[in-house]
């Protein structure tokens, strides 16, 4: 669970994210020209203790797809929008890789961890929409 740790030293910026907004849509765009699978978001804005606006979860089938898809969020994010990650965790274990643009945080998972996980049913009253790969 050190990944969400990482997401309590920081706040939230005021600039509020909705799904329509470029960075989203880049990240969505990113996270599926790398085949991702199960791409989810979670619209958090309604719960007061949330750390962003968003989480998007998808998961990856080995390593090398799971770097593959969170280089290529950090590249097209980088490219399309000019901003760079606050912090990302997780390349080291290659299990759950943590990105994170402060009101948009993104979870690339293997299928072991996000079943162990479940961050879907931790965040269950956050508006859930599936996004198709």
């Amino acid at each position: 669970m050190s990944n969400l740790n990482v997401l309590n030293s920081r706040k939230k910026s005021q600039a509020k994210v909705t799904r329509s907004s470029k960075i989203f849509k880049t990240i969505i765009n990113a996270i599926q020209e790398k085949k991702g699978e199960h791409i989810v978001s979670l619209d958090l804005k309604k719960i007061p203790e949330a750390v962003a606006d968003f989480f998007i979860i998808c998961q990856a089938n080995n390593n090398n797809q799971l770097r593959a898809i969170a280089d290529n969020v950090e590249e097209e994010v980088k490219k399309q929008c000019g901003e760079s990650a606050y912090k990302h965790e997780g390349r080291q274990a290659e299990q759950w890789i943590l990105i994170d643009y402060v009101n948009i945080v993104i979870h690339v998972m293997l299928p072991e961890p996000r079943k162990f996980y479940q961050l879907e049913e931790l965040w269950s009253d956050a508006q859930a929409m599936e996004h198709l790969g």
